[in-house]
């Protein structure tokens, strides 16, 4: 019994040491995984935008990332609402060779819409499209359009 507590008050700053180094490694993993590098989708000669005059394109950026087990390319997009009313808007990205991919920003509407001078995005995966592409047009809708 003496032995079984002696061994407790030797080993037990091992498992909380062990833990706390567990934390410090995941979040820097983490930090690293959620940290893309993102470059220019295509050239700006080469992006046919139509935006909706309630938003402002903050942000359209590309980055590769595994999924599906494959590098795949991923369209990262920010809109801000310039209006004086909540908005909801519809994302659609077509590409040259015919693929497409988009959405709803917000996704659902469970946490409410864009607030006026607020920002929403979403991350769009492009299935089976391992590099980028020569052209894009970018079309972004409002709900009520």
């Amino acid at each position: 019994m003496n032995l079984l507590r002696i061994a407790s008050r030797v080993f037990a700053p091992f498992p909380a040491l062990l833990l706390c180094f567990g934390i410090a490694g995941m979040s820097t993993e983490s930090a690293a995984k959620s940290a893309p590098n993102t470059f220019p989708c295509v050239a700006e000669a080469d992006l046919e935008k139509s935006i909706a005059q309630e938003a402002a394109l903050e942000e359209f950026t590309c980055f590769m990332k595994n999924w599906g087990g494959a590098e795949t390319l991923h369209f990262k997009v920010s809109i801000r609402n310039v209006s004086d009313t909540p908005q909801r808007y519809r994302v659609n990205i077509f590409l040259d060779n015919g693929k497409a991919v988009g959405g709803w920003i917000p996704r659902k509407t469970k946490k409410g819409l864009v607030q006026p001078g607020q920002t929403g995005g979403f991350v769009y995966p492009v299935g089976g499209m391992p590099d980028k592409p020569k052209t894009i047009i970018l079309k972004i809708t409002t709900a009520s359009q």
